[in-house]
């Protein structure tokens, strides 16, 4: 649905975006993470065919953006972060104008408006004056308008940025609504946190390049090494550890309780809860200890 190869951007010399190269399948969520000024909204404005490619190519939904840009934007929802609102219309003016725009009839306007205000939780305010709504309530009414002509393919910028949690929750269920419908989404953000919970890969840009690509626990695993296990005990470690470390690489030790790597759970756990037990230490809990998309943003924007 979404395929970048070697995309590239100059300005005046200067590369803003270096042959970038990912896709995005039809009902997958793409997470494009990096610091200020690393490329994400140039990257998303070639993609939406605001911009046309210094070198490379992208193509969105079938279409080269540089070749047939408004096929693009026809099929494109594009939710920039400083979306530019008409204030002194009423929601449903404004949704209704650009519905226009978006060459839907009149009952398709208004069925595909009130569906997506009731959805965001914007229905109520739809006949107010878009200069009275707060940022986020200006934030899910540009999310309307993006996703009025039901588009294949969404590319949203900060989409729950000022959003009080409520309002986010909703933003989000709206996202995971539409990649069970086959919709191809890039969300650019700086909350790890929404990307790891919305997306089924990420990918990391800075200095206009991608520096990491893959799916999160792809990236855990090869960024953070082998999943880290803690086991709780009933009794002290003295003396066990020598027994553990047998079988495992331990990575520290407390009272009751030791942590340890392996590259294979499955295998190892068993195994070591059977050598424990044979020698008459019982275990009362081993999990995973739980590592974050932002533990791995942070070692590979460090390492590079």
């Amino acid at each position: 649905m979404i395929e970048l190869s070697d995309l590239t951007k100059q300005f005046d010399g200067f590369v803003a975006v270096d042959h970038v190269a990912f896709s995005v399948a039809a009902g997958e969520i793409l997470a494009l993470l990096g610091p200020n000024g690393a490329g994400k909204t140039t990257t998303v404005r070639m993609l939406a065919a605001i911009l046309r490619p210094t070198e490379g190519c992208a193509r969105v939904a079938g279409y080269d953006v540089a070749e047939h840009p408004r096929e693009v934007r026809r099929r494109v929802g594009l939710l920039t972060e400083r979306p530019g609102l008409y204030l002194r219309m009423r929601g449903t003016e404004y949704l209704d104008f650009f519905g226009r725009l978006m060459g839907l009839d009149a009952v398709e306007r208004e069925r595909r408006a009130s569906e997506l205000l009731v959805r965001l939780g914007m229905f109520e305010a739809r006949d107010r004056r878009m200069g009275t709504y707060s940022k986020g309530m200006r934030q899910k009414m540009a999310l309307v308008r993006a996703m009025l002509h039901d588009p294949p393919v969404l590319l949203l910028d900060e989409p729950t940025s000022a959003m009080d949690p409520h309002s986010a929750k909703l933003v989000r269920d709206a996202v995971r609504s539409l990649r069970d419908h086959r919709r191809a989404i890039v969300i650019c953000t700086h909350n790890l946190a929404e990307a790891e919970a919305l997306a089924d890969r990420i990918a990391v840009i800075r200095r206009g390049r991608i520096i990491a690509l893959g799916t999160p626990a792809e990236l855990k695993a090869r960024l953070l090494g082998p999943p880290l296990m803690e086991l709780r005990l009933n009794q002290s470690v003295d003396g066990i550890v020598k027994l553990v470390s047998s079988v495992v690489e331990i990575e520290g030790w407390g009272e009751g309780w030791l942590r340890y790597y392996t590259p294979d759970p499955q295998a190892v756990n068993p195994l070591l809860i059977q050598r424990l037990a044979s020698h008459g230490v019982g275990v009362v809990t081993l999990s995973e200890v739980a590592r974050s998309l932002e533990d791995v943003y942070l070692r590979v924007v460090e390492e590079e």
